[in-house]
């Protein structure tokens, strides 16, 4: 018996692109479901590492100050000794352009003005 490879039947093509498409379909199903089961997994970490420790501080213990607030990045504050805002924001920026360095990489400790006596 001989089979003929060269002619496919219309029913025979359109069954085997049935076949295949529900095979990519299956696996994107399949594929799906996995991303879901490490999403979720994930999500449980993150919060189970967000919850307090459940023994309260001691109540005799004095509070701690709360630490300044930073922007994301930043590597502490910078004093100001009469120099608007808008003034210093430009000075960092111009020394992070000619360092050709990231600002959140550099630390301004204090910006002055030098005056001429």
């Amino acid at each position: 018996m001989t089979v003929d490879t060269t002619h496919i039947s219309f029913a025979n093509g359109l069954l085997v692109a049935a076949l295949g498409v529900s095979v990519v379909f299956a696996v994107l199903v399949l594929l799906m479901g996995i991303i879901k089961i490490q999403t979720a997994v994930v999500e449980a970490l993150e919060d189970r590492e967000k919850q307090p420790d459940a023994a309260p501080a001691s109540p005799a213990a004095p509070a701690a100050p709360a630490p300044a607030k930073t922007a994301k990045g930043s590597c502490g504050g910078v004093a100001l000794h009469d120099v608007p805002d808008a003034t210093a924001a430009m000075i960092m920026a111009i020394v992070a352009d000619e360092l050709q360095t990231p600002l959140n990489e550099l630390r301004f400790i204090s910006i002055r003005e030098v005056k001429n006596r």
